[in-house]
């Protein structure tokens, strides 16, 4: 039996994970304002349209942040562990599963924008003026991010060195106020 409820829970993680995945990226490219004609927004767009056209119907936006893509990012979370923990045999308490959502969430858009980091850094060493959709969407990505560092550090004759200081950033949100949000919910849950 033990062996069913692990295969039942690797579906769980790799399918809500990827669709958890895609709506924090929907969200970043409509915050980032990220060009939605590039080919692989759009498919993330397809994929997130669904659900969020159903929930825009009762959540409408506020100050340009779109509350329906937060609420589903949330919802997906909490299912993703209701679930989880379902499959393993535990009871959780609703503002455990909450708190967890939000600590998830916000951990994968850390690790989402350190990747967007990593490889627009990458790209600019081995690539620097591609035209690539994948290029171009993490630049859209990892650009806005930047933008504060690139005022407080100085460009040392070519060399950007604001990647470092706002990875430097992010790792301490991550350890700050994610990790501080995990243990939380797990007392929670």
């Amino acid at each position: 039996m033990p062996y069913v409820q692990d295969a039942l829970g690797m579906i769980v993680e790799v399918l809500l994970g990827l669709f958890l995945v895609a709506v924090i990226l929907r969200f970043l490219f409509q915050l980032l304002r990220v060009d939605f004609r590039n080919p692989v927004a759009g498919a993330i767009v397809r994929v997130t349209n669904p659900p969020l056209k159903i929930l825009r119907r009762f959540i409408p936006g506020l100050y340009g942040i779109d509350l329906a893509s937060v609420v589903l990012i949330l919802l997906v979370a909490a299912l993703k562990t209701f679930l989880l923990l379902s499959i393993a045999g535990y009871q959780a308490n609703p503002g455990g599963l909450f708190v967890y959502g939000l600590a998830e969430a916000l951990n994968i858009t850390c690790w989402i924008l350190l990747i967007a980091i990593f490889g627009a850094a990458i790209l600019s060493w081995i690539a620097p003026h591609s035209h690539h959709p994948a290029a171009r969407l993490l630049y859209g990505i990892s650009d806005p991010v930047l933008r504060p560092f690139r005022r407080l550090v100085p460009n040392l004759g070519g060399l950007d060195i604001s990647p470092i200081f706002a990875i430097l950033a992010i790792n301490l949100a991550q350890r700050l106020v994610v990790n501080p949000l995990f243990d939380w919910s797990r007392t929670l849950v």
